[in-house]
């Protein structure tokens, strides 16, 4: 099942740098020569939503994608994917 995801990018891996990170074997076959994409699920929070995310001790939940389409760090997306069988991971089958 689809899911959309609106997400701020906080650290990209490209398909060239793959094999300078100790990716689980799930997740590396997964991303073979795509990108890995880590997001800051919710997109980018104000100061008041971090301040409150602090009081109640609930961090922002961050999400992995996995994609063929390049990002930038930093840049706000939003992307229907489903999840696989990674937790936390999602395939993107569209990138807005």
């Amino acid at each position: 099942m689809d899911e959309t995801i609106t997400g701020e990018v906080i650290h990209v891996v490209g398909p060239d740098e793959l094999d300078d990170y100790d990716l689980e074997s799930d997740l590396a076959s997964l991303a073979a020569s795509r990108y890995v994409v880590v997001c800051r699920k919710g997109g980018r929070p104000s100061w008041v939503e971090r301040v409150w995310a602090f009081l109640r001790r609930r961090p922002i939940e961050p999400v992995t994608l996995v994609t063929d389409t390049a990002v930038e760090e930093g840049q706000e997306i939003t992307a229907t994917a489903e999840e696989t069988a990674v937790a936390g991971v999602y395939d993107v089958t569209e990138l807005r």
